[in-house]
């Protein structure tokens, strides 16, 4: 038992590794094109109401593909799974260089679609790391391969300044950068070493679906995780066009996104630790709350400082709710059943994005920046009040 130990401990540790690096290059990704989607849509869309709906339909691609992604690696495995979702993400890349090439706003459209897919794919990295580690190093495998993101977080929006310009066609270097990002995504998974899913694990049911989404922890865990995408979501899609409208220069969009992402992916280092310690319903309810700050900077005002600290607190937020929503998830399923739980949350929460970042696109443009802002508040609202009544619901049984 102990050379078995002994030897599955670094292949956990170096999975992980492994993990966190192609987390990495998701969000240097998704970031980029969060950065620079709206604002060439804004160049290229026949109705500027259209500008964000590159975002929308990235997120849509993710969310069409999420359920099937799950399938897909229960029968052959995350290893296979990861390298065709990287293969999508160089495919989406280079279809969007050609839009920006042919100044063409719905083969942009098509491109982010497949970049979609991949970010479909990489989804799963969360739920994978959990597979690769021991039992009691869930959450904290959850949060190490999340904190992956914060190279995303510096690199994406420093992508788009440094490649915005190099070529004649603006922004066609950073898609071409993008797809080279992908296909060293690729090269990492191909590096995974995972085991196929036993027999029974990729046969059998389990309960179905609708049994296990009445269970309260299953609902907490779902709407937390909605809920945190869903704000982060809204205000970040729309914070490049409405700094712009505020007259601030691209470079600052690109400083405010950079402390975002730092935001999101920083806490992972400790957000397991906390769960661990304080529990998981407590790190929900502060998830919440961080958002309701955040809100209210974002309405307090308009100048680069309001800028950061509400979308840094915004990024801190959702990773409390992304991270305790996931580890909340994990608890409700059996192993044959996680495909389907997994794959149905993230169709959820992806759906729900796809919503907001389209909502961002027709409220900044209509209603501001201070109404996009409220809009998020019932959201918030809601998950706060179902993670307190679980929260009291166990603390009675108990």
């Amino acid at each position: 038992m102990t050379m078995i130990a002994t030897v599955a401990a670094p292949c956990h540790r170096r999975n992980i590794g492994l993990l966190a690096a192609a987390q990495a290059l998701l969000l240097t990704n998704g970031i980029t094109l969060v950065a620079i989607n709206g604002l060439l849509g804004l160049q290229l869309a026949p109705d500027q109401r259209l500008a964000t709906l590159p975002i929308t339909t990235y997120v849509i691609g993710a969310a069409l593909a999420a359920l099937p992604a799950a399938m897909f690696m229960k029968r052959r495995g995350r290893r296979a799974g990861f390298m065709l979702g990287a293969g999508f993400g160089i495919t989406g890349a280079l279809l969007s260089a050609l839009a920006v090439h042919a100044a063409s706003f719905w083969l942009l459209c098509l491109g982010t679609v497949f970049a979609g897919l991949y970010n479909a794919f990489g989804q799963q990295y969360r739920f994978a790391a959990v597979d690769a580690a021991p039992a009691d190093w869930t959450s904290k495998a959850i949060s190490l391969t999340l904190a992956g993101g914060i190279v995303g977080g510096v690199i994406g929006p420093q992508l788009g300044v440094l490649t915005r310009d190099l070529l004649p066609a603006t922004y066609l270097a950073s898609y071409l950068a993008l797809a080279a990002f992908a296909a060293l995504a690729m090269l990492i998974a191909s590096r995974l070493e995972f085991p196929l899913p036993a027999v029974r694990e990729r046969l059998a049911a389990g309960r179905p679906l609708m049994e296990i989404a009445r269970q309260p922890a299953f609902i907490v865990a779902v709407l937390a995780a909605a809920c945190g995408y869903a704000t982060m979501n809204l205000l970040m899609t729309a914070t490049p066009l409405a700094m712009d409208s505020c007259g601030l220069p691209f470079a600052d969009t690109a400083f405010v996104l950079q402390w975002h992402v730092i935001g999101m992916f920083a806490p992972s280092f400790f957000t397991g630790h906390l769960i661990k310690r304080f529990g998981v319903l407590s790190v929900l309810l502060v998830g919440a709350a961080l958002l309701l700050l955040c809100i209210g900077i974002a309405l307090s005002g308009v100048s680069l400082m309001h800028f950061w600290w509400a979308l840094l607190l915004l990024g801190i937020g959702w990773n409390f709710l992304f991270v305790g929503g996931t580890s909340l998830l994990i608890e409700t399923c059996l192993p044959e059943e996680k495909a389907k739980v997994q794959g149905s949350n993230d169709f959820i929460v992806l759906g729900v994005q796809g919503l907001s970042s389209f909502a961002a696109g027709l409220f900044i443009s209509d209603g501001g920046w201070a109404t996009l802002s409220l809009l998020a508040l019932p959201m918030v609202a809601l998950t706060a009040l179902a993670s307190l009544g679980l929260a009291m619901g166990r603390r009675r049984q108990a």
